[in-house]
């Protein structure tokens, strides 16, 4: 049995040594520095080079360091290939704080009031009363995020591109049903996947829908947001505020427009990190289901790319 781990943009050093703790008996090597490509089995990857792929002739299984599988291309793989995600409980928990502080923030104008604070000014206002929260994507963070506003007073409504069971959320389905939400909703929480379908699914067309009251907040990938559409609906008043953790270049340039937005406000692509241990017991598991020949746990629908 022999485990790569390709992952790039961090320091590895952590989680190389806790992986090896937990699988004794495995070859564990990373990415450049391994000894024999043609014997790897099972790939942990996130961005991994694209050349990589071809070189591993042995591979069965490739496991996302995320909750995503859009940094894997799944065209390089062949069909046999299976492709598994981490799935963290305390993820979705820490998604819908995240989603929740926000929506409140915009509910209370928190940026008005931080850029007041800089500027001395001393202007109270009533909070918004709007109420009415829109989802983009209805997996796992999507429910819990919903979950966590209604029990907050929100009023929720989800768009999904398949019909989905849910309890105090509107659903809508398809390209119809998402015209027919959107100018409705004050909130917009993007949570979708990043697939063909949904790369820039945010632009002029889908923001003109919106109430020019209404606020984004995209949770989920950079790729779904066309810049400068963004920034023309923030400039022209046609949308009032935005929440953005995620980008297309993260980190974010220095001199990207969005730093010194005044209706913008930015993290560190931080709402929801996942737990180490969690994520080492999650690869593990998989692992060990691949020795045992068991069926592996968190399979993506390589047809539908999540």
């Amino acid at each position: 049995m022999s485990v790569l781990v390709a992952i790039t943009g961090r320091d590895n050093k952590k989680l190389m040594a806790q992986l090896k703790i937990r699988l004794p008996n495995v070859c564990i090597e990373e990415w450049p520095d391994c000894q024999s490509l043609d014997k790897v089995d099972f790939v942990l990857a996130w961005k991994a080079p694209q050349t990589m792929w071809s070189q591993l002739p042995n591979l069965k299984v490739v496991s996302s360091f995320g909750a995503g599988v859009d940094s894997i291309d799944l065209a390089l793989l062949p069909s046999n290939v299976e492709v598994v995600r981490i799935v963290d409980t305390q993820l979705a928990e820490d998604m819908a704080e995240y989603v929740l502080a926000h929506v409140l923030a915009q509910k209370l104008r928190f940026k008005e009031y931080f850029i007041k604070q800089n500027q001395q000014s001393w202007q109270p206002k009533r909070a918004y009363s709007y109420k009415n929260v829109g989802i983009l994507g209805f997996g796992e963070l999507g429910k819990a995020c919903a979950k966590k506003l209604v029990s907050n007073g929100f009023l929720v409504s989800a768009w999904a591109q398949r019909e989905k069971k849910a309890v105090n959320v509107e659903m809508f389905y398809a390209k119809q049903g998402l015209n027919k939400m959107l100018p409705n909703i004050d909130y917009l929480i993007c949570l979708l996947p990043l697939t063909q379908e949904t790369t820039g699914i945010i632009d002029r067309t889908l923001l003109s829908k919106l109430p020019v009251h209404a606020g984004l907040i995209n949770v989920a990938r950079g790729e779904h947001v066309i810049e400068q559409d963004l920034l023309d609906a923030l400039n022209t008043d046609s949308l009032r505020v935005a929440t953005l953790d995620v980008f297309e270049q993260e980190p974010l340039a220095i001199d990207h427009p969005y730093w010194q937005h005044p209706k913008i406000t930015l993290t560190p692509h931080c709402a929801a990190l996942s737990d180490l241990r969690s994520v080492i017991e999650q690869i593990a598991g998989n692992i060990e289901c691949l020795r045992q020949g068991s069926k592996l746990n968190n399979l993506i629908d390589r047809t539908k790319g999540y």
